[in-house]
């Protein structure tokens, strides 16, 4: 068995990756992505592991059973994935859907590293970001 991936546990953790990151959904999940060091005002989030991973699944994917069935889903790929592909300083939240039931596991994973490389957090190049825009189609300064 690999080593766990480093969690996000806090609330405040996971609103923060949802206020200030990126996001991207593909079929079996939603990914959201936060840059910890780009953000460095003296808080001691900053300070801490390489990468963080939270997992949430909504009420809206089914009862207490099917949503600990997706985030252990979530959170095995996870394990396979982050380790090699996430960047140092990165908070992720990994959000369930009912597609990550429903797809095949080799899928999910696919589905990661594609997110990964869509918000232009995976290492090793991948993601060409917004091209200096932010969100909102601004110009970054």
């Amino acid at each position: 068995m690999s080593p766990t991936v480093p969690r996000l546990k806090r609330r405040a953790d996971f609103l923060k990756v949802a206020r200030k990151g990126y996001k991207w959904a593909a079929p079996g999940l939603v990914l959201q992505a936060f840059d910890r060091t780009a953000f460095g005002n003296g808080d001691t989030d900053t300070a801490g592991p390489d990468f963080r991973a939270g997992f949430t699944v909504t009420r809206k994917v089914g009862n207490a059973v099917v949503r600990n069935r997706a985030r252990r889903r979530l959170k095995a790929a996870a394990e396979q994935v982050l380790p090699d592909c996430a960047k140092a300083g990165h908070d992720y939240v990994l959000i369930g859907r009912q597609g990550t039931l429903e797809r095949a596991f080799p899928a999910l994973i696919g589905d990661l590293r594609t997110a990964l490389e869509r918000v232009g957090t995976r290492k090793n190049g991948g993601g060409n970001g917004r091209n200096g825009r932010d969100r909102r189609g601004k110009a970054e300064i």
